[in-house]
């Protein structure tokens, strides 16, 4: 079957999680993903588990659906190798700081002297007009800059903590997909290319205060900053008599069919902090103390029958590893089990969207270090010689199987 993006060619000089999330998402819409890497590798390579150097658990999960070639490109033939590699992609995405790429001879104004109508994605911690825009950039930082700890210090009073998961890495990284299809449909009705840059800071700061700039939405301000019900200490999975449940009792529709379940029909409209959401909004303290209190007296396997048969949206509380064996991915074959080529057997991630037509999936294993240096090499026109010249000054590697 034909993927939506065959045909399109993308350079991948990016390493660590966000970018190569988005090259990976690419790549599973059928882009032909090369992924340049220096002789030392992409960092993540390292992080365990693994089963043999170099190819560690997150690595093989962001990885998929590339080739690898290594290229020092610190040397003038591996920089120039680039630029061969270069001439004809339509997209370049990186995650290294602008002020790196220049270093590197690789800013975009280089770019476009051999490829004028290329699309340069660029993600990186700041945008380039403001005073951080050199800083470097990690996850946990961006989380600390946009408040995400302190909105869990604000919930309940803990100690600020980061969101266990790489939010911002993964929440960049899927928001850069969008904004390089856009240019890419751009260039298509126009031929034009274009450099974007996809700051963190600027784009996670959008992502949180959508929900938490509240009343500082208006000028001047209609009250305090925070979205109430996302600060209410109480607003986590409610204990049950024996573990947790969690639900989501919250439109109007949702109270009366709760109110009903529990056999107090009328309440809703007696209580005048139900009348609507608004009014719920207001009083979302109480309500939620008093909710939690509430689930305490069944157990979760009752709560959970008598929320579907209300419509009322409620899940179990899962662990991860009560995640990877969820009857429902089973059923719709998000995972599936996969024979690669060097680590055996793996548990690989089906793409989590359903197309009519041009279904997206890997199309590649996850590739070791160099594993295509000279096939990439070879198709871009270099002679056997010119690549055993580059083999053995290090410009270049080749994964020996």
């Amino acid at each position: 079957m034909i993927k939506p993006l065959e045909g399109v060619k993308v350079i991948d000089l990016s390493n660590m999680l966000m970018a190569p999330y988005t090259t990976q998402i690419l790549g599973d819409m059928g882009a032909e993903v090369i992924k340049i890497e220096a002789p030392a590798g992409d960092p993540v390579r390292g992080i365990g588990p693994q089963r043999n150097a170099g190819m560690g658990a997150i690595y093989l999960n962001v990885n998929r659906s590339k080739r690898s070639i290594v290229l020092d490109l610190k040397n003038p033939a591996g920089l120039q190798a680039a630029f061969d590699l270069i001439k004809d992609a339509d997209i370049l995405v990186y995650n290294r700081r602008p002020q790196v790429m220049a270093r590197l001879g690789l800013s975009y104004e280089e770019v476009l002297k051999v490829n004028p109508s290329i699309i340069y994605a660029g993600l990186f911690g700041y945008g380039q007009n403001g005073p951080y825009a050199k800083k470097p950039a990690f996850d946990d930082l961006i989380q600390g800059a946009v408040a995400v700890p302190s909105l869990a210090h604000m919930a309940d009073g803990s100690d600020p903590t980061y969101a266990p998961t790489a939010i911002v890495d993964r929440g960049v990284g899927l928001w850069a997909v969008g904004q390089i299809m856009g240019a890419l449909f751009h260039r298509t009705k126009t031929g034009v290319g274009q450099s974007i840059d996809m700051p963190m800071f600027e784009m996670m700061a959008s992502f949180v205060l959508a929900d938490h700039m509240a009343g500082h939405t208006f000028e001047p301000a209609e009250g305090p900053i925070g979205y109430a019900r996302m600060l209410n200490p109480d607003r986590r999975p409610y204990r049950t008599k024996d573990n947790y449940v969690c639900v989501m009792v919250y439109t109007d529709k949702h109270w009366r069919s709760f109110f009903k379940a529990l056999g107090r029909d009328g309440e809703m409209e007696s209580d005048p902090r139900f009348a609507s959401m608004t009014t719920r909004t207001e009083n979302i303290a109480e309500i939620y103390a008093e909710l939690a209190e509430l689930l305490k007296t069944r157990t979760t396997a009752e709560w959970l029958q008598l929320f579907d048969d209300a419509d009322i949206p409620a899940m179990p509380l899962n662990t991860p590893d009560d995640l990877v064996n969820d009857p429902h991915l089973k059923a719709v074959g998000f995972f599936n089990e996969v024979d690669h080529p060097t680590e055996g057997k793996l548990r690989d991630m089906a793409v989590p969207a359903y197309w009519s037509e041009t279904q997206p999936g890997p199309t590649r294993h996850a590739p070791c270090l160099g594993e295509h240096s000279t096939e990439i090499l070879s198709e871009i026109g270099y002679s056997e010689e010119q690549i055993s010249k580059m083999l053995e000054a290090g410009v270049t590697t080749q994964f020996a199987s």
